[in-house]
């Protein structure tokens, strides 16, 4: 055997290979599993050896809907409450951080909680932010439903009793006609977005800081790869510009592949032919490639979720607008992806898909669905046919108890039908939906997946469809790697594929089932470097980054869960690795939606 530039030795490694599904040593060479074996591998005299302490290894985790590129260039501005426990400790996060922000900044919690979270069970209330910040604006996201805005950013984004509703929103009024700072998504998230635009931005610099940070975020969770979903206000190539300088500089630590999102309505063909001139399918490497098209076709065939309104019903132009687009894809052979929630939508999607593939066949192009949460059997069998997968996320641990008020607990029991999906052979990934809905964390999708239970512990699913822990993580592993062509090397951990891999904090096959939402990684490679380490580990970890700026929400608290930040004290822990203490109103750029 060669020598290997690195050894993890001493480990319960879980391989994903079916020959041999064990093993306790690992050897790397060139960035790929060079060996794994029970027998001890002899180390040369360049060789990195690292003693696991019997910790179990995972291979990396790869979410397959994830916007990663956008949300890297916003974290920093973001306060999380994700992963908060109570309402009262999100509201003194967000007092702190309100009397460090500076004149002119907003204090921004962008989605990915749920008030079934809080041991409280509600939201916070209008007075509540406006006694927490009197004088700084405050923007709340609550999934795609509503947002919360307190006086000051009424005030910054010029709300007031003369301005109209949107088109597809509503503000909410009191008595006497004044805005009240709840803006209602009625039918779609327009005007929750346009309003999110209206915020300040990051410069440059700082937006590269930002999506460093956000990387090492996901890495402290154990994520290795994305495929990046696109979204609205997220415009190739020009936002893309800060991900390409940190891959010029060496310095991604999650491999990208990403999916083109139409930005201009009744135009989305333009757009996609103007990208076919500049890219396509494949462009790039290992760590940054372009992956296809979607999630967003055409804008006449997204069917927006809310679980709070009723299902939309769809444009008339659908079946013409998508059909034309998808042509053009499958005859350049370019993947796709579609954001497709309600079976009433994947039926016609599917009869656009059908004719398509009489004149430019669908098999062999990895296009696929994301979501899915109510597709039939029917739907199942005709997406087999074609040759597509489906990409599912953790999206109702966070919307079930809205679905099973409006549509009842037995239509919740497969929402979405994981298993059946796997019996017929239909390619499945993992993944998120993160960063607005749906947080982050992996390993909230793993815990929804294996317990069928929402984050504030609703009991959506029977046991017939929920996973075994394996299962689940095959799908964030090799299951995710299909929907970006890359099974063949990335997802088990067996010789010749890329060496990415996650020591996690305590044993995700022995854990009990409700501590595999608190599992993150002590230990993350990724390419057979280490991005990311703590505990026993943390000499091994990447030199610290600084965050800017430095009144960045990031500096107090860190991410998912506050783990910079001592909830009983104004100071932060001394945790694995602690931060440094700290025009037109509707007219104005893209309408669009921004999944």
């Amino acid at each position: 055997m060669e020598t290997p530039d690195l050894i993890l030795r001493n480990g319960r490694v879980t391989t994903l290979d079916p020959a041999k599904p064990e093993a306790k040593h690992v050897a790397i060479k060139d960035g790929r599993i060079l060996a794994t074996s029970d027998e001890e591998i002899q180390p040369g005299p360049q060789t990195k050896v690292i003693d696991l302490q019997g910790h179990r290894v995972i291979p990396g985790l790869n979410d397959s809907h994830l916007h990663l590129i956008r949300g890297g260039l916003n974290y920093n501005l973001e306060l999380r409450w994700d992963g908060i426990p109570s309402l009262s400790e999100a509201m003194r996060m967000l007092k702190l951080q309100a009397a460090v922000t500076p004149t002119g900044q907003w204090v921004r919690v962008v989605g990915s909680w749920s008030e079934f979270q809080f041991v409280e069970q509600r939201m916070p209330t209008l007075d509540e932010l406006n006694e927490a910040a009197p004088d700084t604006p405050v923007f709340i996201l609550h999934l795609y439903c509503r947002a919360l805005l307190n006086h000051a950013a009424l005030r910054a984004c010029g709300y007031t009793k003369d301005t109209p509703d949107p088109p597809g929103g509503e503000i909410q009024r009191d008595k006497n006609g004044n805005p009240t700072g709840l803006l209602i998504a009625r039918p779609n998230a327009m005007i929750l977005y346009a309003t999110l635009a209206k915020g300040p931005k990051l410069p440059p610099e700082h937006q590269l800081n930002s999506t460093r940070h956000f990387m090492r975020e996901l890495n402290r969770l154990g994520v290795t790869s994305c495929i990046d979903a696109g979204g609205g206000f997220q415009n190739y190539p020009d936002d893309y510009a800060i991900i390409r300088q940190l891959h010029e500089r060496d310095e991604l630590t999650v491999r990208i592949a990403y999916n083109l999102f139409t930005q201009k309505p009744k135009q989305e063909k333009e757009d996609f032919a103007r990208w076919m001139k500049m890219t396509k399918p494949g462009d790039g490497d290992a760590f940054f490639r372009m992956n296809g098209a979607g999630e967003m076709l055409v804008f006449s065939a997204a069917d927006f979720e809310d679980f709070l309104e009723p299902r939309p019903d769809l444009a008339a132009s659908l079946e013409s607008e998508l059909e034309d687009v998808v042509l053009a894809l499958a005859s350049n052979r370019w993947p796709f992806r579609l954001h497709a929630t309600y079976d009433e939508s994947i039926s016609r999607f599917l009869d656009v898909f059908e004719r398509v593939d009489r004149e430019a066949p669908l098999q062999d192009l990895r296009w696929f669905l994301d979501h899915c949460e109510t597709i039939s059997d029917r739907n199942l069998e005709r997406v087999k046919a074609l040759g597509g997968g489906i990409a599912i996320q953790h999206r109702m641990a966070f919307q079930g108890e809205y679905f099973v008020d409006r549509y009842g607990a037995k239509a919740a029991e497969r929402t979405p039908p994981v298993r059946k999906m796997l019996e017929m052979g239909i390619p499945v990934g993992a993944g998120t939906d993160a960063t607005r809905v749906a947080n982050y964390n992996p390993f909230n999708s793993l815990y929804w997946m294996v317990s069928g239970r929402t984050i504030g512990g609703l009991e959506l699913y029977p046991e017939a469809n929920r996973m075994s822990r394996v299962e689940a993580l095959r799908l964030y592993t090799s299951g995710s790697a299909w929907f970006s062509g890359e099974d063949d090397v990335k997802g088990r951990i067996i010789p010749g594929q890329l060496a990415d891999l996650v020591v996690t904090s305590e044993d995700y096959l022995a854990v009990a089932e409700e501590r595999i939402r608190d599992l993150q990684s002590v230990l993350t490679i990724v390419g057979g470097k280490p991005v990311y380490a703590a505990g026993p580990f943390r000499e091994h970890d990447a030199p610290p980054i600084p965050v800017l700026p430095e009144w960045s929400p990031v500096a107090r608290f860190g991410g998912y869960g506050a783990p910079h930040w001592d909830g009983r004290t104004t100071s932060m822990k001394s945790g694995p690795r602690s931060a440094p203490a700290p025009g037109p109103l509707w007219g104005a750029g893209c309408d669009c939606f921004a999944f």
